[in-house]
């Protein structure tokens, strides 16, 4: 109950009060029992990203209460990151002398999600002042024997608190298996016999799990096998497939790059827009399709999938774009890691538009991460490691992308934004729409008068002033420049003919400036764009 943890709740004013109830139960209920046990204070991590001056601070505060309220021991427990777990025990100790007991977080093979194994954090914790060390929380018993049998012979005494097992869902409420209390009395066998003076449990543990450990330690209960934690093996092999794809073939030889954007289906069948694709790749007028995801918040095909699709039968190179808005950071991984399966490896990376402005207007985006993220989560996966650090199985060889804006409504902003991208790991860019190249222009002299990597200029050929009239009004970042809606309004009936050959100068201006041009097909006549290219 830090004040960082109780503000999501709105509740941080009354930190001092929740942390004094809290200790004062505990004392009422061993003068109750009538035994004499320890009351530990617990300390708990922040739950989002703070500098070490703000975590020591709020661990202080926390620790300085608990301890003015009659604790006996520190439990600074529950950590996922061990650099917080430090900084922690760091802050306790400058505010207090008691016992420090620090446990960590760890997976089935003793590892947090930032890959530090259990022996590496034991290493780290063993030159800190704390009484004990161990594991708690976690993917249940056997992760926390793994993880003991990691951090055993450091010299300091063990403890283990895990979850019962894995969690679940049902009727809306997390649940836990029904592990038996024999299970979890051979567990405290083990854990003693590797080291554990602490035994517990922690989420999903009752009454009858406890006493079952405490008769088991009590009776000096010896396990009935020894158990074998060995580590995973890899499935493949760390060297596999990490090809270049064309596109990142072509920017890095500079040929001039043409992809024309497409929407996916809205029904279940890809048969139209695979046939669309295989048209284009026919023409030879472009050399690959990028394909929108959810565009404007409408549900459509998945954009992973159905690039899949067209690259197997249509035999064209895709570049799908990927919102961050419709999945977690575990499902933007998990659908990534299919689509390299897969074949797909250029990505355009983007935010997404809210949910507010498409069918689902009550539904709740995820954004646990943007386009920034995204772009970092590909270069993790190219380095061969998750979100959080953590090895996985391979390297994967995604070509990630990332959209930029020359006619942003603050450019200083857009700016930054970009920058980001860049230093997360984006190796090519793709414009909002432009319709007047001065913008793209304004845009290049701020960035010193090149382009970091590689940039396409979208470009979209109006077919009607009202259509001009709708971008430059109510899509935000789009601008037509007054003298274009003033020529497609007087060109009445043959505004699209004005559209196009504005959209034929833009395409020849982009030559002298960018490395291609991604050309967005007009609705319901989109193989109409390839006339662009005559």
């Amino acid at each position: 109950a830090n004040r960082r943890k109780l503000a999501a709740h709105y509740l941080e004013n009354e930190l001092e009060t929740i942390n004094s109830t809290a200790v004062r139960l505990a004392r009422e209920a061993r003068e109750v029992a009538g035994r004499d046990v320890f009351i530990a204070g617990s300390i708990g991590p922040l739950g989002e990203s703070a500098t070490r001056r703000v975590r020591t601070d709020l661990f202080a505060e926390q620790a300085l209460v608990l301890e003015g309220r009659g604790v006996d021991v520190f439990a600074v427990e529950t950590f996922y990151d061990l650099e917080e777990l430090e900084d922690a025990v760091l802050a306790v100790r400058s505010v207090s002398s008691l016992p420090i007991v620090a446990l960590m977080t760890f997976d089935e093979t003793a590892e947090t999600l930032a890959g530090v194994t259990a022996a590496e954090a034991a290493e780290r914790l063993n030159n800190l002042d704390v009484a004990v060390m161990g594991a708690n929380h976690g993917a249940g018993l056997m992760a926390a024997l793994a993880a003991l049998e990691q951090m055993g012979g450091d010299g300091k005494p063990l403890a283990a608190l895990p979850n019962i097992g894995l969690a679940s869902l049902a009727g809306g409420r997390v649940v836990y298996p029904h592990a038996t209390p024999d299970y979890f009395a051979e567990f405290a066998a083990h854990a003693r016999d590797l080291g554990a003076r602490i035994i517990g449990g922690c989420c999903g543990t009752t009454p009858a799990e406890i006493a079952a450990i405490d008769e088991a330690l009590a009776g000096e209960r010896k396990p009935r096998a020894r158990l074998e934690f060995a580590e995973r093996e890899l499935l493949v092999s760390l060297g596999e497939e990490l090809l270049e794809t064309g596109l990142a073939r072509a920017l890095r030889e500079r040929e001039w790059v043409v992809t024309i954007q497409l929407d996916p289906p809205l029904g279940g069948s890809s048969k139209g827009l695979v046939e669309l694709a295989h048209a284009i790749g026919e023409s030879g007028k472009a050399g690959y399709v990028d394909i929108n995801d959810n565009a404007t918040a409408r549900a459509g095909m998945s954009s992973l999938i159905v690039s899949a699709t067209i690259e197997r039968q249509a035999g064209i190179e895709t570049i799908p774009h990927l919102t961050t808005r419709d999945a977690s950071v575990m499902g933007l991984e998990s659908m990534l890691l299919g689509a390299h399966s897969e074949g797909v490896r250029n990505i355009l990376a983007i935010t997404g538009d809210p949910p507010e402005v498409g069918d689902y207007p009550g539904a709740q985006g995820v954004y646990e991460i943007d386009s920034v993220g995204l772009t970092e989560l590909m270069t993790r996966l190219n380095r061969g490691e998750d979100f959080n650090g953590r090895p996985i199985d391979a390297p994967t060889s995604f070509f990630p992308g990332v959209a930029v804006n020359p006619t942003p409504d603050d450019l200083e902003l857009e700016l930054e934004r970009f920058h980001a991208k860049v230093e997360a790991g984006a190796r090519f860019a793709i414009t909002q729409i432009v319709f007047d190249l001065d913008y793209f222009d304004r845009l290049t002299e701020r960035l010193g008068g090149s382009w970091p990597i590689p940039v396409l200029v979208e470009i979209f050929p109006l077919t009607s002033y009202r259509l001009a009239l709708r971008l430059h009004n109510e899509v935000p970042g789009i601008v037509v420049p007054e003298a274009l809606q003033l020529e497609l309004q007087n060109a009445g009936a043959n505004a699209a003919e004005v559209g196009f050959s504005r959209a034929r100068e833009l395409i020849e201006g982009a030559r002298e400036r960018a490395a291609g041009v991604c050309l967005v097909a007009p609705f319901r006549q989109p193989l109409r764009v390839l006339e662009l290219l005559e």
